[in-house]
């Protein structure tokens, strides 16, 4: 699965890293790893990631101290993830540089969430991020015109990705009838929206849970559809 953004998560835990790695891949995160300060350090010679989630508890290098070492070769973002939870080292991280600090155990959503938040917040990441959408559980990426259902790939046909785009580009308004015909097809319905009603029921076949009871896209009765912005 390729992303616009890369994650190098570094925790010396196999167990931490692999349940961090299936979170950021569902989410459409490209992922690496490394289990102490000085793989990390040499993997970042290669490439530089987009983000860093930095386990200050490494059985190498102080993570305070790596922190440091990993700002003076970027200012992407790094979220540091820790169960110390003591003042010293959260006030310690955010003097060094880390742009969060997440305690363990945390959930799913929130470490996505607050990742796309960093990525708002940096210059050069948040250039790119008007190619992402996400809302619930799916990814909408437009530059390469995929979609992703919890992680996995959902075949759509063309007019069907215009559709959900468009959409999604729009989400939290209601989108008339009118309008996604005129921006799928180009032609003005003059009140017939069948080709569009067919498109919509495929579309809530393969994306919803169920289909009868739709989360993502929503009927506006006698006006067109709407797209909720489920944000966490």
């Amino acid at each position: 699965m390729s992303s616009e953004y890369d994650v190098m998560i570094i925790d010396s835990d196999p167990v931490c890293r692999r349940t961090l790695e299936c979170i950021l891949s569902t989410s459409c995160f490209e992922t690496s790893s490394a289990p102490d300060g000085r793989e990390a350090l040499e993997k970042m010679k290669i490439s530089l990631p987009d983000i860093i989630i930095l386990d200050l508890t490494l059985p190498d290098i102080d993570g305070i101290r790596l922190l440091k070492m990993i700002r003076n070769r970027t200012e992407n973002p790094v979220l540091v993830i820790s169960s110390g939870n003591t003042e010293e080292e959260i006030v310690a991280a955010f003097e060094t540089g880390a742009d969060d600090y997440i305690t363990k155990p945390f959930r799913s959503v929130e470490l996505v969430a607050r990742i796309q938040n960093a990525i708002r917040h940096a210059p050069k990441l948040s250039k790119r991020n008007s190619s992402i959408f996400s809302t619930g559980d799916m990814t909408v990426n437009y530059r390469k015109e995929q979609v992703y259902i919890r992680g996995q790939k959902i075949h759509l046909t063309k007019n069907e990705f215009k559709i959900l785009s468009f959409l999604s580009q729009n989400a939290g308004k209601i989108v008339s009838y009118e309008k996604i015909i005129k921006h799928v097809w180009g032609i003005n319905p003059g009140g017939d929206t069948r080709i569009l009603r067919v498109n919509i029921t495929n579309i809530r076949k393969k994306i919803e849970n169920d289909s009868t009871s739709p989360e993502y896209i929503i009927t506006e009765p006698g006006t067109g559809y709407r797209m909720p912005y489920m944000k966490y």
